[in-house]
């Protein structure tokens, strides 16, 4: 079994999954708009443009999201994404380019359970734990 996060944006889908690929080193294996969707002769065109579903690998992780169909999509709150990266050079470099337009809720600094481990919500309004563990002693 896996959990695979599933996130909701506000027409911003493409453009955070673009940001999520280069910063994670992923691959943006599918990307389908309501305009492409069988029912599209029934959707609106405002929306025809909007990601129904996309979906990024890291690895053998799987993020996926979508844009509401409409104006109103829910604010993400009462969880985190947690990163796990192997170095303090991927901690630093990850939530540096997390951190880029983002509320700071800690900074990334080391703590007594990991060699860095920091907070933020990016400017996609997406809550980030990035934790490197501290080596095996």
């Amino acid at each position: 079994m896996k959990l695979n996060p599933y996130l909701h944006f506000d027409g911003r889908c493409r453009e955070a999954f673009a940001f999520y690929a280069a910063t994670f080193h992923g691959a943006i294996t599918m990307i389908a708009t309501y305009g492409e969707s069988p029912m599209c002769a029934d959707l609106p065109a405002a929306i025809k443009d909007r990601v129904m579903h996309a979906q990024l690998d890291v690895g053998d992780q799987v993020l996926m999201g979508s844009d509401s169909p409409d104006d109103s999509p829910s604010t993400p709150a009462g969880f985190s994404i947690s990163l796990n990266v192997e170095s303090v050079a991927d901690a630093e470099r990850v939530y540096a380019a997390l951190a880029d337009g983002a509320v700071i809720r800690m900074p990334l600094q080391p703590t007594f359970w990991s060699a860095r481990f920091g907070m933020l919500t990016d400017r996609f309004g997406i809550p980030w734990m990035v934790n490197c563990a501290l080596p095996p002693a």
